[in-house]
């Protein structure tokens, strides 16, 4: 109760070594129920890809002219590609609250049939209006898919291998992007953005009844594990549970001051992350006069970054059980690159493009440390709301982010307003994470 007292009030620094790594020796992972990371894994980061796919690829639509086909100025356009985060913020805490407390499972399963749905029914809206309220339907469907994965991840990974089980969820982000940019430049330029939209859709609904085949909540809940190995894995993630603070519900969860912070954190860090998803086509096609498919190829490279550097950081992170040095120092990077990629303008093309690329990477790659804090520093009853909220606030800097960088580069003409607002959005993000306290 004092070290909750202590959270309540903001200060338990992150960078202590966890009570909990002397109190409790969790065995190597390689030793704990391999299994666990080919089985689950790769459904979760499939699943993860094909969310992201289809949230993702209106960035290409605006590139290659369905503002043109379908009547919508720039304004408009970068409103209606925010959109889907105004759905996603609502229905975060909502769907995290139940795949806590009821089925990660059944939640995900009917998730992906629906955004499938919306994700091919894009390519078919003959109107702005329809256009609009299908992205706030794809972003209220994929709402709870974050939270849920992040809690299936908990139920099954230990406090050694969380950073790492996150991060290979989380590569579903930049993983996605890369040979969606690739892909979805050759469809566009041999059919067309509304052939894209469908093409890329139709994969979630398939996935659906794999996802449904294979996954379980619990590891008690398979047969692909022995008894034993049943019953260490979860006599582990239950003594992990003996060291957290009491905390009766999610109003109270929600009030402590570490959970608000840290929303604060990735709402700003969502702004510059989500700015730069959306649009980073239209910015290398502006900067550049190149074609669509080059674009694409392009738009590939900041990932193919961020995939080595993801890996690299949350192996780090699982290493060292220390989470908070592995989240700011690489948001204030990420800023700066940003900053000098923004100074260097279009004359100096490729230097520009490669800061570009490391401020890609260096945003991306503090994730699997900063999701594995969360359950590290609230127990089980209340940490998927919370992740929930901190999620949705980030869903909240996606929607403001993503329209505003969108608005910024349609009014100005250029991207460099927009590199202005995503430096001081992220670098901000670092200022409070690095004066955020909380023990991890």
């Amino acid at each position: 109760m004092a070290d909750f007292k202590e959270a309540m009030l903001g200060g338990i620094d992150i960078d202590r070594n966890p009570p909990l790594a002397s109190s409790v020796r969790t065995p190597r992972s390689e030793s704990l129920a391999p299994k666990r990371w080919l089985y689950l894994i790769p459904l979760i980061f499939i699943t993860y890809s094909l969310a992201y796919l289809d949230r993702a690829n209106y960035g290409f639509a605006s590139a290659a002219g369905i503002e043109q086909d379908l009547g919508i100025t720039h304004g408009m356009s970068s409103l209606i590609g925010s959109l889907f985060f105004f759905g996603y913020f609502f229905f975060q805490v909502p769907g995290a609250i139940y795949a806590q407390k009821y089925s990660v499972r059944k939640l995900v399963f009917w998730s992906l049939i629906l955004w499938g749905l919306c994700a091919v029914a894009t390519g078919l809206v003959t109107s702005i209006p329809m256009l609009m309220v299908i992205r706030v339907l794809l972003g209220i469907v994929e709402a709870s898919v974050m939270p849920a994965m992040l809690i299936l991840i908990s139920n099954w990974f230990t406090r050694q291998e969380r950073s790492r089980a996150n991060t290979f969820l989380l590569l579903g982000n930049p993983i996605t992007v890369l040979w969606m940019s690739v892909v979805s430049g050759y469809l566009i330029d041999a059919w067309g953005w509304r052939e894209m939209f469908v093409i890329e859709g139709a994969p979630a609904i398939l996935w659906a009844f794999i996802w449904w085949r294979q996954v379980r909540d619990r590891p008690t809940q398979v047969d692909w594990l022995t008894d034993q190995e049943k019953a260490r894995l979860t006599g582990i993630l239950e003594n992990e549970q003996k060291s957290m603070p009491v905390i009766r519900n999610y109003r109270q969860a929600f009030m402590t001051p570490v959970v608000i912070r840290l929303c604060l954190v990735h709402a700003l860090w969502s702004v510059g992350m989500y700015g730069f998803i959306m649009w980073l086509p239209s910015i290398i096609k502006q900067a550049a006069a190149i074609d669509i498919v080059t674009v694409g190829w392009l738009s590939a490279v900041p990932y193919m970054v961020a995939v080595m550097t993801m890996l690299a950081v949350s192996w780090a992170s699982d290493r060292s059980q220390r989470r908070k040095i592995f989240v700011w120092p690489l948001l204030g990077i990420g800023a700066l690159a940003f900053l000098l990629s923004y100074l260097l303008g279009a004359d100096h093309f490729w230097m520009s493009f490669i800061l570009l690329s490391v401020a890609g990477a260096a945003m991306y790659a503090p994730y699997g440390p900063f999701f594995a804090l969360i359950p590290e520093i609230l127990p089980a009853n209340v940490f998927g709301g919370a992740i929930g909220l901190i999620n949705a606030c980030g869903a909240l800097g996606a929607f403001l982010g993503s329209w505003i960088v969108g608005y910024l580069i349609g009014l100005t003409g250029n991207p460099g307003a927009a590199y202005i607002f995503m430096t001081v959005c992220v670098l901000s993000s670092a200022v409070l994470m690095a004066i955020v306290k909380v023990r991890s």
